[in-house]
């Protein structure tokens, strides 16, 4: 079966052996994404909600390089360092799937840290889209 991959062009993936995303027929299988920009810099330091936008933002645009777009993502599972943030995190994905007419199944679950001490929310996700011609 045919494979497509993004990359976040960090040098962990080649290091760890991970793509930010892959694409399989019409499943779109984005990695654990973190509010970082283009320069590998935290976004949001101290603030859950600006993180998962920041994440969500990093999500769509591997499922959009794939072919995708937010109104495909299927599944979203949301790790968060203090739950206690769930309403800033919550708002912040609503912000992102509220309008498109089928929500995607979610999950938040507390974890004791992440890679790095300033990141307070990773996500994966899934996206089914339509299949490619060719």
């Amino acid at each position: 079966m045919r494979r497509d991959a993004v990359s976040s062009g960090t040098e962990w993936e080649p290091k760890v052996g991970y793509s930010r995303a892959v694409r399989t027929g019409e499943t779109i299988r984005v990695s654990g994404t973190t509010a970082t920009d283009e320069d590998g810099d935290v976004v949001g330091v101290g603030d859950a909600g600006a993180q998962t936008r920041q994440a969500l933002s990093n999500v769509v645009s591997a499922v959009e390089e794939l072919g995708g777009g937010v109104e495909d993502v299927v599944r979203t599972r949301m790790y968060v360092v203090d739950i206690e943030e769930w309403e800033a995190v919550g708002e912040a994905h609503g912000s992102f799937f509220r309008d498109v007419p089928v929500r995607p199944a979610s999950t938040m679950v507390e974890v004791s840290r992440l890679v790095d001490p300033e990141l307070l929310v990773e996500i994966e996700a899934e996206a089914v889209v339509e299949p490619s011609e060719g």
